[in-house]
């Protein structure tokens, strides 16, 4: 396996869609960090910092600042979380700009609703909220459109099909191309 080098991994999808099934897929198989946003936003919970608080915005700042810190050291790094909005992918944009490396978007969908609401339901993770499937619509309805090229990857396919697309996506793409499988 090629190493991927000093490049940000970003995916970004509706919660439950299957991002960080993906992300930390493409992590064991490059050995490479996930920083996930919805992981440290409970860590933040549980230190006291109070749900009224901007607490998800300070999860991504906090994901951004340890990003920088790995691609500081010309390390690679895969980024999970939502996405969902022009600021929140600016700020990993300006991130790339910053220490001169590239940025790989991997949008993941799920094109089967019962599918993604089914997935959705059964999770039981550790952390501060789980996202229902009437906060993932209205969360859909936030989504903004993209600018950006990126892979969009589809979870009715099997996690080894998408994890082999996302390795291409990363090894080969070059800067500019757009991609969608």
């Amino acid at each position: 396996m090629r190493e991927a080098g000093a490049v940000l991994i970003v995916m970004a999808g509706l919660p439950g869609a299957g991002k960080s099934a993906i992300a930390d897929a493409l992590g064991r198989a490059l050995a490479l960090p996930v920083l996930s946003v919805d992981p440290i936003e409970a860590a933040m919970h549980r230190a006291g910092i109070d749900q009224a608080q901007p607490i998800g915005l300070a999860a991504y700042v906090v994901a951004e600042a340890i990003a920088s810190g790995i691609l500081a050291l010309g390390q690679a790094v895969i980024i999970d979380a939502v996405n969902a909005v022009e600021p929140a992918r600016q700020m990993w944009r300006d991130l790339v700009t910053t220490h001169k490396t590239s940025l790989r978007w991997i949008e993941v969908e799920c094109s089967d609703a019962d599918l993604h609401r089914r997935r959705l339901e059964r999770r039981k993770r550790e952390l501060l909220y789980e996202p229902t499937w009437e906060d993932v619509q209205a969360r859909r309805t936030e989504y903004e459109p993209w600018t950006d090229d990126r892979l969009v990857l589809d979870t009715t396919r099997e996690l080894a099909d998408n994890v082999a697309a996302g390795l291409r996506y990363i090894s080969e793409t070059r800067e500019g191309e757009s991609t969608s499988e």
